[in-house]
């Protein structure tokens, strides 16, 4: 860490110890530009952050903390295509593949966008051509479901798109299988006709534990549907090694490198299943719509970049204030699988420990992100955020038409007040008048007031979209994509690499060993040899 960012760490941790004696309510006032300089335009979304707990010397402290620690320097390398994931050596060139044709985007030198452009091209020609009927099964009949097979990456990304964007009556079933749990997979394949199913498997190695038993299951599926005749017409692999999937007895493949992170891959041939289901023109309006955000984050300066003050919102949070958790509410109900992509998107990021040098980190990391949509998580775990005794920053994702032309009020305005609530609160005397005014006698006020009393002074972010079109979700998760990184880079740690999911794989590995074999290894601990002897009697 230079003298320079350390001098910018302790800063902020002052100015948010100042921030802490003034309520975010009152700040309106004694700033009355606070909205105007908090809150911001980018790629069709709005940001509003005057709900956050800083002040605008709070705010000024954080961008100084991200000027410190190169923002702007950091973000050239990753557009540049440097080996910013410095543990694995690779270049991390996601906005490549939503970049318009022409771009000249390079990997460590090597340059890439004409080879995005040809895979690219070859997605658009079979999906529409799988759309049309033009490519059919075994049998010659046109596929009507797509069974679609990863983990991580390669199933939340696609995932999210499928149900935030799917048609209310789509003209191709599309199904995803993730766990190994062979329930996932039954579920998924009851009801399908084996002669109009098109399976795509998704893994970067082609390697994946759970993808390859997954993948089994599936093959094994078709060739019994077919009578063995033709499957690898109805088995597509999309992979960074292509030799291995053709292996497996894909009949084509789909290829991305090894610059492309599995939770970055949305953008990439990863995501073919979603462009057969929603048609090419939904496909290419989510890579607008993020390449308007990547525009928007190299061109605009920081104190006006929604990704960088969306990050640095968290940063003053965790490490300002103390917050190690924060919640994501979309109101929106296609939004409903936004939570669980953004816990692998920020917390297989961020989650880490040593900084990019290896030395241990001095500050907080990735706080626990957890989230339901509205306004489903008013009834469950809103409660805590309202009245518990920590305090967790929320992030409100409002959308005003999410079907037809109609402005959903009615679930905009739950949004909006519960953002007011968490901010304004209601004091215990305030509780006590509203009950006697209802007729309720003093004393039972009296003991009741406690209880209806919410501390208020919560901080939130609203992000607010018209629609959610293709290109709006495109810039959302842009957006997100972006912020992930520059907390990354404020934090000084690698935020692409997982190294933290690798022990459990192995471990695995080994203990299924143990089970073939009949009997726990002479080296396995006393708990895992025991639960193991129970769960193979």
């Amino acid at each position: 860490m230079t003298d320079a960012t350390a001098a910018a760490w302790t800063v902020l941790k002052a100015v948010a110890a100042e921030d802490a004696a003034v309520r975010i309510v009152d700040r309106f006032a004694a700033e009355p530009d606070r909205l105007a300089r908090m809150g911001v335009e980018a790629a069709g979304l709005y940001l509003d952050l005057s709900k956050q707990a800083w002040s605008q010397k709070g705010l000024q402290a954080a961008l100084d903390l991200a000027r410190a620690a190169d923002i702007e320097g950091r973000r050239a390398a990753l557009f540049g295509g440097a080996a910013v994931n410095g543990t694995e050596g690779r270049a991390v060139l996601h906005p490549a593949l939503r970049a318009a044709d022409g771009a000249d985007f390079k990997a460590l030198g090597e340059p890439v966008s004409d080879e995005v452009e040809t895979v690219r091209g070859a997605m658009h020609a079979y999906a529409e051509a799988v759309r049309a009927g033009e490519e059919t099964g075994a049998t010659g009949r046109r596929f009507q479901a797509v069974v679609h097979i990863g983990i991580g990456g390669s199933d939340l990304g696609p995932r999210l798109l499928w149900e935030a964007l799917r048609p209310l009556d789509p003209a191709i079933d599309l199904r995803f299988v993730a766990n190994i749990d062979p329930r996932d997979m039954a579920e998924a394949l009851t009801g399908l006709d084996p002669e109009t199913t098109l399976v795509i498997v998704v893994s970067k190695t082609f390697t994946t534990q759970e993808t390859l038993a997954n993948a089994e299951a599936a093959r094994a599926w078709l060739t019994a549907g077919l009578k063995g005749a033709g499957v690898k017409a109805h088995f597509i692999g999309v992979t960074a090694a292509p030799e291995r999937a053709v292996q497996f007895g894909c009949g084509r493949t789909f290829a991305f490198r090894d610059w492309v992170g599995g939770r970055y891959s949305l953008w990439s041939a990863v995501s073919l299943s979603c462009a057969i289901g929603l048609g090419w023109a939904a496909f290419q309006g989510l890579l607008d719509g993020a390449a308007a955000m990547d525009a928007h984050f190299v061109e605009a300066p920081l104190e006006r970049n929604a990704p960088v003050l969306l990050a640095l919102a968290q940063v003053y949070n965790v490490d300002g204030r103390g917050r190690r958790a924060r919640t994501v509410a979309p109101y929106a109900h296609q939004l409903r699988r936004l939570p669980a992509f953004l816990q692998q998107l920020e917390m297989e990021s961020n989650g880490k420990r040593v900084r990019r040098d290896g030395a241990p980190v001095e500050h907080g990391t990735c706080p626990v992100v957890f989230g339901e949509p509205g306004t489903n998580g008013q009834h469950a775990f809103f409660q805590q955020i309202h009245q518990g005794p920590e305090t967790v920053p929320a992030e409100f994702v409002v959308v005003a038409r999410t079907l037809g032309d109609h402005s959903e009020s009615p679930l905009w305005a739950n949004a909006l007040a519960q953002m007011q609530a968490l901010m304004v609160g209601k004091t215990a005397d305030q509780a006590r008048a509203e009950m006697i005014a209802g007729g309720m006698d003093a004393a039972e006020a009296d003991r009741l007031a406690p209880h209806r009393a919410f501390p208020g002074d919560r901080p939130s972010t609203a992000i607010v979209m018209e629609r959610l079109t293709p290109q709006a979700l495109g810039a959302l998760i842009a957006l997100y994509e972006h912020k992930t990184f520059v907390e990354g880079v404020v934090w000084d740690i690698n935020s692409f690499d997982q190294w933290g999911v690798e022990l459990g794989k192995v471990l695995a590995k080994a203990i299924l060993k143990d089970v073939a074999a009949g009997a726990p290894s002479a080296g396995l601990d006393p708990s895992t040899a025991a639960l193991m002897r129970r769960l193979t009697r």
